[in-house]
């Protein structure tokens, strides 16, 4: 017969597992149930899924219709963040820029909503126009359902991975003009992320002058917290980070920025051999120190 003593250990550390474990995704929710902007008599070609390369990452292509779907945390501390993956606008690594970092998320109490946006780019649109729709009607979607889904809505985050980053960073920057026909079901609230983690962003800097950002990110005194994440050796997209944390620091806006020495582009969550692999753990220090995971 177990002790007293052993018993209460036995149930505190199950207690523990199971708030920490993660918990089954919701189903994805439609983000247009009443059709997608601007694309409700296009012809597109079917949705795919492959898996590619050592790590087996999740590759899907031809997304036309997006959804949002949620983790739910098993001890939800009231922070929620909108998960973005790249893949240039034209694929989603859905794997080990998306579902793992859930997962992640989920460990440290705090609730993740995945995002599946439209890819490929669009013809006759901004690389980002669609994507960004999607955005805003998945951040109005979080804080409409905020108390059902148990997140504070001043704590309702952004990240993303290069392409994902460059979404997250116009989402963070937004002036949450929408630029599709609202529903207030969905829309009511406001879509402007409260803070954002950006990891390897892409297509920070402005082509025509590297030494500005992109024109469609904007930092103004009211952006909120960001983090961020890059590797010298990431040959095309180190400058628009240092970039952005330069605005960041200009409009006396909270930032945090780190440049590991190597590391290339693209190694998601943790699919790294480099230093850089321990950024999750920076992310949520940066969180704690904040205040934005309670």
């Amino acid at each position: 017969m177990k002790s007293p003593l052993t018993a209460l250990a036995f149930t505190c550390a199950l207690i523990t597992m199971t708030s920490l474990s993660p918990a089954a995704p919701l189903e994805p929710i439609p983000l247009w149930p009443a059709g997608v902007p601007g694309e409700m008599d296009l012809k597109l070609p079917a949705e795919a899924i492959e898996l590619k390369g050592d790590y087996q990452i999740e590759i899907m292509s031809n997304v036309s219709q997006p959804t949002l779907t949620m983790f739910p945390a098993g001890n939800p501390n009231g922070t929620a963040v909108l998960v973005c993956p790249g893949g240039g606008y034209n694929i989603l690594a859905y794997s080990h820029e998306g579902t793992e970092v859930c997962e992640w998320l989920n460990s440290l109490g705090i609730t993740a909503g995945l995002l599946k946006y439209r890819v490929p780019r669009r013809e006759n649109l901004e690389k980002h126009v669609a994507p960004l729709q999607d955005v805003h009607r998945a951040i109005g979607m979080m804080r409409t359902r905020a108390e059902e889904w148990e997140i504070a809505t001043d704590r309702i985050g952004i990240l993303g991975f290069s392409a994902g980053g460059h979404l997250a960073a116009m989402g963070l920057t937004s002036d949450g003009t929408r630029t599709y026909e609202t529903d207030p079901k969905f829309d009511a609230v406001d879509c402007v992320p409260n803070f954002a983690v950006l990891v390897y962003p892409a297509y920070l800097s402005d082509e025509k002058d590297p030494d500005n950002l992109s024109p469609e990110v904007v930092v103004t005194e009211k952006t909120g917290p960001a983090f961020l994440v890059v590797a010298h050796d990431d040959s095309k997209f180190v400058e628009g980070s240092a970039r952005f944390y330069i605005e960041m620091k200009r409009k006396e806006r909270p930032c945090e920025l780190h440049i590991f020495a190597k590391g290339g582009h693209g190694f998601g969550f943790k699919n790294t051999k480099e230093e850089i692999q321990q950024w999750p753990a920076l992310a949520e220090k940066w969180m704690k120190a904040t205040g934005l995971v309670k």
